[in-house]
């Protein structure tokens, strides 16, 4: 569990069931104190395989099925649809990371060193990024509908070059921390404190996490936790939320088209609510986790127990955030059903071409572009 180590909140395989500390002997006095732990170590060995699993189907399915339809699309690509291949590859590379986290979760780590690192790290840049997408998403809908007038050139720097910047070059600078801490250790042949529930069995379990210095590792695990959650929720929630909720107040503006501002409206309630549903628990419990650490708040085995519990069963709400992504387009965005029916059928490509070239010829009023380009965005 996440506050049995101080490590980094993103190593999935902190939250398995024989998780140790990662710095070596740095648990507080009363850490050392008998706590019982079998109940959550024998929930995680089952619920998060099990979850992981199901995220992994649900998420290779439905962004496979979106990188499938941008590739059919050829080279009909507004800049919604560079906005929706950039996160669906970002969330299809994640959730090709958590077969190996489900086996670690389940009994132990057995890819070695090398695919330890790599997977760290595509985790991490990957975890980052598709939050930061989102957080650009939002920014191009604020553009396209607030400053629908003169933004169509900021809009085309966003979504060509400025989101190789502002979104994958922080991701993979994040990931250094994975290529100097993360390694494979067996817990038999270490000198790693273990909680009471895996010390029967140290002698097979071998972990892949991060391993910080003894003399700091609070001070790392405190500094990384906190750099998550401001860089992977605070600040992306942030703009999303300004962002849609200036959209909200200008959907709700004017008479013209109710029915059409009503469903954008709509869709848009539902980007910020899923983004912060899934995602909000998740930091709360880290938070609070990272404060008992602190011991700025008093820890108890009960409340030490709970919040395991709670890390484990929101991290995974929180992962499912990625198979949310191409669900939404498939129910919310109109256009994308349709170029997704007709790539998945024996229509010829020349048709499909021709349809798309004819709709983007066509008049499209503001109301009807707010609408279609909010319903096929994922929060």
């Amino acid at each position: 569990m996440e506050n049995l180590e101080f490590d980094l909140l993103y190593d999935v395989s902190e939250n398995s069931t024989d998780n140790i500390s990662e710095g070596s002997g740095e648990f507080d006095l009363e850490m050392q104190e008998p706590c019982e732990r079998a109940l959550s170590s024998n929930f995680n060995k089952i619920f998060l395989p099990t979850v992981y699993g199901i995220i992994f189907v649900l998420g290779i399915i439905g962004n496979g099925l979106v990188v499938v339809v941008m590739g059919y699309q050829k080279k009909v690509k507004t800049m919604t649809d560079k906005y929706r291949l950039h996160l669906s590859v970002a969330d299809l590379l994640f959730v090709l990371t958590l077969p190996f986290w489900a086996v670690d979760a389940a009994k132990s780590w057995f890819f070695g060193s090398f695919l330890c690192v790599s997977v760290h790290m595509i985790y991490t840049v990957n975890l980052y990024s598709s939050v930061l997408i989102l957080a650009f998403i939002s920014l191009d809908r604020y553009l396209a509908v607030v400053r629908a007038t003169n933004s169509q050139a900021t809009r085309k720097l966003l979504a060509s070059r400025v989101i190789y910047v502002g979104v994958w070059l922080p991701a993979m600078m994040l990931t250094v921390p994975d290529m100097v801490f993360a390694r494979v250790l067996n817990t038999g042949s270490s000198n790693i404190l273990l909680t009471d529930d895996s010390m029967e069995t140290a002698d097979s379990r071998t972990i892949c996490q991060r391993i910080y210095p003894q003399e700091s590792s609070l001070t790392w695990t405190v500094v990384f936790r906190f750099q998550h959650i401001l860089v992977g929720f605070i600040l992306p929630g942030l703009v999303i939320l300004i962002c849609y909720c200036i959209i909200i107040s200008r959907l709700s503006q004017g008479a013209k088209g109710q029915a059409l501002k009503k469903r954008a409206l709509k869709t848009t309630v539902i980007l910020i609510l899923c983004f912060f549903s899934c995602w909000l628990p998740y930091c709360v419990g880290i938070f609070l986790d990272t404060l008992m650490m602190l011991n700025v708040v008093t820890t108890t085995c009960e409340l030490q127990k709970a919040v395991e519990t709670w890390i484990s069963i929101t991290e995974a709400l929180a992962y499912f955030h990625c198979c949310l992504n191409p669900i939404l387009y498939a129910f919310l965005g109109v256009k994308f059903k349709k170029t997704a029916r007709t790539a998945l059928t024996v229509n010829s490509r020349s048709s499909q071409k021709a349809t798309l070239m004819t709709k983007k010829r066509g008049p499209i009023s503001s109301v009807s572009t707010e609408s279609e380009s909010s319903s096929v965005l994922s929060s």
